[in-house]
């Protein structure tokens, strides 16, 4: 859609919505969204380079004020696993720290404006380019499902596979008395199978529809500055409003998902 073509407001929001999809093979049935992939990788790279730029000018004497910064972010992290998880933190805490500032990041592309982003997609995407990874529902299920591996991974490490089935269809109910134990067994895997399928559902739902939601109004506020002057200033004015809101949006909603991630984790080491 060329940039000087006139659109009307839906046209509009839903130009903006767009994904640069391109389909894998023949059918509509694998379909790529390269925006997406490219500005999460990106973004991760980024998250990366900029911890491991802090790593390599650590010292052990007064630390600079970007090592102080990821210090102080690490042990907020830290002290959050510990809470929760009481077993070996080496590997927990840096996954939770990673998760939050890649969400955190890929989260905060909200704040460009779409139309001035779009100037410059406009050049190899004319049909679209979203630059918020976490406002695509794959990416937040990629996620959740990353963390549910990991959480199935470390029940069947920690109880082993015969400890885990046995969880599946004995946990939470029990099978005593025996004579129900069939009944109680079936109880037990169904409570069980909604637990595991409501757990990435909930986990990646969750961040999806509070930065789309956040996209969705940000594109509104822009259609109103394009009515009149009166109409500029006031979406302006309502626009600072709503970043200024946004900023906690946008961070609480990383903290909650590092910390659902240590919960599910946590929840694979427990017996019961």
């Amino acid at each position: 859609m060329a940039a000087a073509t006139e659109l009307t407001p839906i046209q509009y929001i839903a130009h903006h919505l767009s994904f640069h999809a391109k389909p894998v093979g023949d059918g509509a049935f694998w379909t790529l969204h390269v925006d997406t992939l490219v500005t999460a990788a990106l973004l991760g790279v980024a998250s990366i380079g900029f911890l491991r730029w802090v790593v390599r000018g650590a010292t052990s004497g007064v630390p600079g004020k970007r090592q102080a910064f990821i210090e102080l972010a690490f042990d907020f992290v830290d002290a959050q696993v510990k809470g929760i998880f009481h077993g070996d933190r080496r590997f927990i805490a840096p996954v939770a720290l990673t998760v939050f500032v890649w969400v955190l990041l890929m989260n905060s592309m909200d704040f460009l404006p779409v139309d001035w982003v779009a100037k410059l997609t406009h050049l190899f995407a004319p049909e679209g380019f979203r630059i918020v990874p976490t406002a695509d529902v794959n990416t937040t299920f990629a996620l959740a499902l990353s963390v549910w591996g990991l959480m199935i991974f470390y029940s069947v490490k920690v109880k082993g596979l015969g400890g885990w089935i046995h969880e599946l269809f004995c946990a939470p109910f029990g099978i005593k008395p025996v004579w129900l134990a069939p009944l109680l067994m079936c109880f037990n895997l169904l409570f069980n199978f909604v637990e595991y399928i409501s757990k990435p559902l909930s986990h990646s739902l969750r961040l999806f529809g509070n930065i789309y939601a956040g996209e969705i109004i940000f594109l509104l506020l822009w259609m109103m500055a394009a009515t009149s002057v009166a109409g500029t200033a006031f979406a302006a004015l309502l626009g600072l409003g709503w970043a200024i809101f946004h900023i906690l949006i946008v961070v609480l909603q990383a903290y909650i998902f590092m910390m659902l991630t240590i919960v599910y984790i946590s929840m694979a080491h427990e017996h019961h």
